[in-house]
């Protein structure tokens, strides 16, 4: 039956009839990103096991399909398995996130080119809207686009991924989950038949389908609901009215009636930037650089996200699992008087905050910022006597320094975060950093 539903039959070499429905999307998901990323300039990594490690090089975040198979869990504190994963001559890595960042905005790219919409959910998925593609008509159709997808991306950026295509995204969703697990559908599955997409819901568990959390699945559990097929049986209304609305959305997606478009993809109600401290701080003008550093780094994310906002939250908390120091934990909200998206106006408040939850004689190791309360910059309504010309200046400033920041990262720093990124004790320990070989010159391989 695996065989049935996953390998290319005969009859899709024909005009197969389609599921009959108005959408069709694909799912594109590259396989263990991180660690592909880390194999991309090292030829000699190609078919030996690489994990990539968390912040601080803390805990595994990251495997290749071989440290898969050596069993390595996902999550593990690097302490614990760093003599196994040394003994079987594992490869790993601090997480290089300006690197998997840059490798992700190629794919990115490459797929925008090869689909009329696009919606990119994480780094590593993309979910595309096939629907108004003319030439696809068939089964076949769609199993050689996927193909051509496939090779497109491994061919120009080295990356391997998985496509789903179905006529809803949650169904999508299953099919790219059965690709990536199964070998025989050689990368791409398409649910556009409704045999195949019954047959994958009954060899799915419900704890597979997206949206379906370990809370909700262990409650379908108990009413006997231990498949997709089981909850897609199940009728829309009764579901609505003993759960909500959103898990009856859900059958209705299963069921192939799209309910999610991609339009629908809400812009985010808040960034976080936080990181844990490679060593401790004491010195206020150290927390000062570290909470400067993070709230540019959010600014210039609601930049891209071509949002404003209003609020800014910062945090300062001490290790409470160390018992030799004393715990302390403290957060400070402030606002803005009017929207920005100018990482000075919030640089200079989130300096504000800190000073005003700052305590001496403690041992910090992390801090962090949050920015909420979004507005739409091309649709917020400015004031009346706001400073048109002052504003048109910052949006031009805050545009130039993405761009160098861009094309050479941490190139332009405001004062406020330091001179040098060299000179920072407090920085994140990265001590298994890979190269930056797509975005620093120094650090292009070189062919003997």
């Amino acid at each position: 039956m695996l065989c049935a539903l996953l390998m290319p039959s005969p009859t899709d070499t024909t005009q197969c009839p389609l599921l009959h429905a108005e959408q069709v999307f694909a799912l594109v998901d590259c396989n263990s990103f991180y660690a592909s990323c880390e194999k991309l300039f090292r030829p000699d990594l190609r078919h030996r096991p690489v994990v990539v490690l968390s912040n601080n090089d803390g805990c595994v975040v990251a495997r290749s399909p071989e440290a898969k198979e050596l069993g390595i869990p996902m999550g593990a504190p690097f302490f614990k398995v760093k003599d196994f994963i040394k003994q079987h001559r594992v490869s790993f890595f601090s997480s290089n996130y300006a690197f998997y960042a840059d490798i992700s905005r190629r794919v990115m790219s490459l797929l925008s080119e090869m689909a009329p919409a696009i919606e990119v959910y994480s780094i590593d998925e993309a979910f595309l809207d096939l629907s108004s593609v003319a030439e696809l008509q068939s089964i076949a159709d769609f199993n050689h686009y996927g193909q051509r997808v496939r090779e497109r991306i491994n061919q120009w950026v080295g990356i391997q991924i998985g496509i789903g295509i179905a006529p809803t995204k949650t169904l999508a969703k299953l099919a790219n989950h059965a690709a990536k697990k199964y070998p025989a559908s050689r990368g791409v599955v398409t649910l556009l038949a409704p045999e195949r997409r019954d047959k994958l819901l009954k060899l799915t568990p419900v704890e597979d389908v997206w949206g379906i959390g370990r809370r909700l699945s262990q409650q379908l559990y108990q009413l006997g609901i231990k498949t997709a097929w089981d909850l897609a049986c199940l009728h829309p209304d009764w579901v609505r009215q003993q759960f909500s609305v959103v898990l009856e959305r859900t059958v209705r997606e299963l069921n192939g009636e799209s309910c999610l478009h991609l339009e629908d993809m809400q812009a985010k109600k808040q960034i976080i930037s936080s990181r844990s401290f490679g060593r401790s701080i004491t010195q206020q003008a150290e927390m000062q650089q570290a909470v400067s550093e993070y709230t540019a780094r959010a600014v210039a994310k609601l930049r891209q996200e071509k949002q404003q906002a209003k609020q800014l939250s910062v945090f300062i908390q001490t290790n409470r699992y160390k018992q030799e120091t004393r715990y302390y934990y403290n957060s400070a909200v402030g606002d803005l008087l009017l929207a920005s998206d100018d990482s000075r106006e919030f640089i200079t408040l989130a300096l504000r905050l800190l000073q005003r939850i700052w305590r001496d004689g403690y041992h910090y190791y992390k801090a962090g910022v949050m920015l909420s309360d979004f507005y739409t910059a091309q649709y917020y309504q400015t004031q009346l006597f706001d400073d048109e010309v002052q504003n048109i200046r910052g949006r031009y400033l805050m545009q130039t320094i993405d761009r160098l920041n861009h094309q050479l990262p941490g190139s332009i720093r405001f004062g406020s975060q330091g001179l040098s990124q060299n000179n920072r004790t407090w920085s994140m320990q990265r001590r298994y950093l890979s190269p930056a070989y797509t975005t620093r010159w120094q650090d292009i391989p070189r062919v003997r």
